[in-house]
């Protein structure tokens, strides 16, 4: 009978089956590419047929995919949504909520906290302005990645090659005549972005809105959460934008301070 490690160099461990299967998940899920057989035995020491067992209940659970070549191995739907749910609904009460709040009281725009999930942007929360004239758009609502300002953010992050693998799966759709959907024309984009340290959708994805994001900021350097702010064209254009980067930056500095201590005492820190 193999004996799994209870430590491994690579972190893979627990006390029973089940915890070093969430382990080994936990290891492959923190990575920004596919994984193999291979490479992992040769990272966390398990033998090569304990760790194909693994990966197959693993796989068999949802929790991974295989890829087309059959050594490759990627994050499932189930755990994406998994990973989704816990986001959104640690919103609904929660210190980013009040964090989110504030913003909009300050700013007087509809505001939102959004992340990636697949290739689409999930509002995980959001709160209206009070104005009469506003885009309505809940808390659950999906847009595309290309053509939106916390899209636009986080694939600033990753490399060109990732990009185009995420990008080049299908056309990308032009939803308003501002729509870019030329590959090259969002790189020069990307590098803009990665320089000014925020993006913005110019009418790009509704007729009419103009929104800006900035990047939540994290221990590890790469997030994949945003906070934006949306308004119509005749309250906010890209150049007045500029002027709402402040309160944007501040609210993300604060909604990374309640992400790093896991403390719903913190929304009264980050709104004070």
């Amino acid at each position: 009978m193999e004996l799994i490690r209870e430590t491994d160099p690579a972190g893979v461990n627990g006390d029973t089956p089940i915890m070093r299967l969430f382990s080994l998940l936990e290891l492959i899920a923190a990575k920004d590419q596919l994984v193999s057989l291979q490479g992992l035995v040769e990272e966390t020491g398990i033998p090569k047929p304990t760790l194909h067992r693994m990966l197959q209940q693993l796989e068999g659970a949802g929790l991974l995919i295989r890829q087309a070549d059959g050594r490759h191995y990627g994050t499932g739907l189930r755990l994406r949504r998994l990973a989704e749910n816990l986001l959104f609904n640690a919103t609904h009460h929660g210190a980013r909520h009040g964090v989110l709040r504030h913003l909009v009281d300050e700013l007087g725009e509809s505001c939102n906290i959004t992340t990636l999930s697949s290739n689409e942007i999930v509002y995980l929360d959001r709160v209206e302005t009070p104005e009469p004239l506003r885009f309505y758009l809940r808390p659950g609502s999906r847009v595309p990645v290309h053509c939106s300002a916390s899209g636009k953010m986080i694939l600033s992050q990753m490399s060109p090659a990732q990009r185009r693998k995420l990008l080049a799966h299908a056309p990308l759709k032009k939803y308003t005549p501002k729509t870019v959907t030329d590959l090259d024309a969002l790189e020069d984009e990307f590098a803009r972005i990665r320089r000014d340290g925020f993006a913005v959708d110019d009418e790009e994805f509704l007729p009419g809105l103009v929104c800006v994001a900035v990047l939540v900021p994290t221990e590890n350097g790469r997030s994949n959460l945003c906070v934006a702010a949306q308004a119509p064209v005749m309250r906010l254009t890209p150049d007045k934008a500029l002027a709402l980067l402040p309160a944007l930056q501040r609210a993300a500095e604060a909604i990374g301070r309640v992400e790093a201590e896991g403390s719903p005492d913190a929304a009264e820190t980050a709104s004070s």
